[in-house]
């Protein structure tokens, strides 16, 4: 009986030894089911996004990111906050390079009018450099405008006098979507910010740009204008309308005295801007009802005259269909 015992003790013990070894602290490798296979762990793979990031930093590599916050830190430091392999980085308000011209807010606190611009940012890919790193903390600290100042001296600029540079009037290009407002559309075209009316973003009227644009699309542009003082002052005109234009087309749908369907989508003194269920813009001088209409109303206009010249259809408001609530 006192045998057992013993022996029952001795093949325990061996077990009681394996359990005692942590298997994070094994010498030997993953078992991998493929031979000769590698299994990353977490942290290998974290050194590695890391050292891309260090490597971006030494090369001075513009990286990009989605805008995804916008914080106050402790110090009173203002920041932009996007992610990059997985890693924070803030970009200084100062050092988001927001164009501020044309928005209406001139005698305002330009942080403030910085930062309104970028809240309406969220969601848009913007480039960056990395300024400063802590490989304790895994923190960044990157700059908007330095990318921006790289892509202008790239695609703004030659270095060979007698050559054109990559952009270039006549030349078309892809742009970025970065904000979108009911009246225009703010673009990124290769390191330039450019504010277009949301009318000469589509052939079609609309009521709101954001019918038909949001922030993150990539709209094709044709460059009309470029005027370069110095990298730091450009200023560019562009042409969103690239497509087919098919008003002319729809506008053939279109004949005097039909009555059709259609949206206000403005109304500037006292002339109603309307885009037609046929696909047709339409002006209206007049309004024959006791309430008058406003914008995004649903009327029903009466063509009297197709103007080919401008391509319009103009008529009379005789009724409200549907007043938007």
């Amino acid at each position: 009986m006192e045998d057992a015992v013993k022996r029952k003790k001795t093949e325990e013990k061996p077990a009681a030894e394996g359990k005692a070894i942590p298997q994070a602290v094994q010498s030997d490798p993953i078992l991998t089911i493929d031979v000769d296979a590698h299994v990353e762990s977490f942290q290998e793979k974290e050194d590695a996004r890391w050292h891309s990031v260090l490597n971006a930093h030494r090369t001075r590599k513009i990286l990009t990111g989605t805008l995804s916050g916008i914080e106050t830190l402790e110090s009173g430091w203002v920041v932009a906050v996007t992610y990059y392999n997985g890693f924070r980085v803030i970009i200084p308000m100062d050092e988001m390079m927001i164009n501020l011209s044309g928005d209406g807010r001139e005698n305002a606190n330009t942080l403030n009018r910085q930062t309104r611009i970028a809240n309406n940012m969220f969601g848009c890919e913007i480039d960056f450099i990395v300024k400063d790193v802590d490989s304790e903390s895994k923190s960044i600290v990157a700059s908007r405008r330095d990318a921006m100042m790289k892509k202008r001296q790239m695609f703004y600029e030659s270095e060979n006098p007698e050559e054109k540079p990559m952009l270039y009037p006549g030349r078309l290009a892809q742009a970025r979507v970065i904000a979108v407002a009911p009246r225009a559309v703010r673009l990124e075209v290769f390191g330039v910010e450019v504010s277009v009316r949301a009318r000469d973003m589509a052939w079609e009227w609309m009521v709101d740009a954001g019918e038909k644009f949001s922030v993150g699309d990539l709209v094709l542009v044709m460059i009309e204008k470029i005027q370069m003082k110095t990298a730091d002052d450009i200023t560019i005109t562009v042409n969103a309308k690239t497509g087919a234009n098919t008003n002319k087309d729809n506008l053939k749908k279109c004949h005097r005295q039909g009555k059709y369907t259609g949206i206000i989508t403005d109304v500037y003194k006292g002339t109603y801007f309307i885009r037609l269920g046929i696909g047709v813009n339409a002006v209206a001088h007049s309004c024959n009802l006791t309430s008058l209409p406003g914008k995004r109303d649903q009327v029903v206009l009466v063509v009297t005259r197709i103007n080919e010249n401008f391509e319009v259809a103009e008529g009379i408001i005789t009724r409200l269909i549907r007043r938007y609530a």
